[in-house]
């Protein structure tokens, strides 16, 4: 069995995924779009920010307090695959990679939050 030291160290070599991803309203249909540079972890604090009533998009805020959390699915658009040794800025990657999304899907008005 591995220490508590080895289980840590481990860890931290795991690499974040790293992408695209959208909210989306079943009841309507309404999607937000974001990149993040660790798609594991951006669900948990849309959630978490959301559920306590303090999510910075007050429209998305206002429709999950009206339709509740089980209308809404958290869904990646896209992974940016990350290759050994090379130095890329990962959060300006998924920016940009988030933007064509948007100009694509346009998630505005009736259609989205951003």
């Amino acid at each position: 069995m591995k220490t508590k030291k080895e289980l840590k160290e481990e860890y931290n070599f795991i690499k974040p995924r790293i992408g695209v991803f959208q909210i989306r309203n079943t009841a309507n249909s309404k999607i937000y779009i974001e990149g993040s540079v660790n798609l594991d972890k951006i669900w948990n604090r849309h959630r978490v920010e959301l559920n306590f009533g303090g999510h910075r998009n007050v429209s998305l805020q206002k429709d999950w307090n009206q339709y509740g959390e089980s209308n809404f699915k958290y869904e990646i658009l896209s992974e940016i695959q990350q290759e050994e040794n090379q130095l890329v800025d990962h959060a300006k990657e998924s920016k940009q990679l988030a933007k064509m999304f948007i100009e694509e899907l346009k998630p505005f008005g009736d259609k989205g939050y951003n």
